[in-house]
């Protein structure tokens, strides 16, 4: 007789750590992008474009920790944690943390201008969604964040994607193939001698992973708006 009270029990205890672990990640995240940004702002308004070169020195390591714990959200929306569409999440996190790779692989390229630009650009973007899925968390959305987050959000990824091509096509003359009498060690050349053309190919396969995004986001702005609509018209 007592099975069906415990099993409700246990339910309710599972919802609640789901909720509480979900909560928890959102503000991780959002606490982490906002001290980026914060230190990131300060170092601009007190060294000027000095800061630009340092930005990854200063903030790197946790901006690398956000990103790498940002692919723990692919299990979150298959496990139904998280209502969002799979595969745009998809393409955002690999396309971020395959980029955040290649800058730690390449010194030459974390003093550029344009690693700057890009970590507050992907900022930016978080800042506009974890906010949004920590009060949906909370069961009180907000209209002004709804429509931040799904429809200022779309043209910042837009711009953000341009970046990491800018980036990319940056990082080339750094990853050129070694000459083979330039180094006795000549069995490392293979290993290098592909990474231009395989980053010259990511390019079309970032604007394509992008587009498919922006066209399920665009899905998926017209859906949550249409139901913020209907939600408001029944009050």
């Amino acid at each position: 007789m007592n099975l069906p009270a415990t099993e409700g029990d246990f339910r309710k205890r599972m919802l609640s750590f789901r909720l509480a672990y979900i909560f928890s990640y959102n503000l991780f995240q959002f606490c982490g992008h906002t001290w980026i940004l914060a230190n990131t702002m300060a170092r601009f308004l007190t060294f000027g474009q000095d800061a630009l070169a340092d930005t990854f020195y200063s903030v790197g390591f946790v901006m690398s920790l956000c990103q790498l714990l940002s692919i723990l959200e692919l299990f979150h929306i298959a496990d139904g944690i998280e209502k969002a569409r799979l595969l745009p999440r998809f393409v955002q996190v690999m396309e971020k943390n395959l980029l955040l790779t290649m800058v730690i692989m390449l010194e030459e390229i974390q003093s550029k201008p344009v690693v700057c630009a890009q970590f507050f650009l992907w900022n930016i973007l978080d800042l506009l969604r974890y906010p949004h899925e920590l009060l949906c968390v909370m069961d009180t959305p907000s209209t002004a964040m709804l429509w931040t987050r799904y429809t200022l959000w779309i043209p910042l990824y837009i711009l953000s994607v341009a970046t990491e091509g800018v980036t990319i096509y940056q990082a080339l003359p750094y990853v050129e193939p070694t000459a083979p009498n330039s180094s006795p060690l000549n069995s490392t050349v293979p290993a290098h001698v592909g990474l231009p053309v395989i980053l010259m190919l990511y390019l079309p396969v970032l604007a394509l992973g992008a587009s498919v995004t922006v066209w399920q986001l665009l899905k998926e702005r017209q859906h949550h708006l249409e139901k913020w609509n209907k939600k408001m018209k029944k009050k």
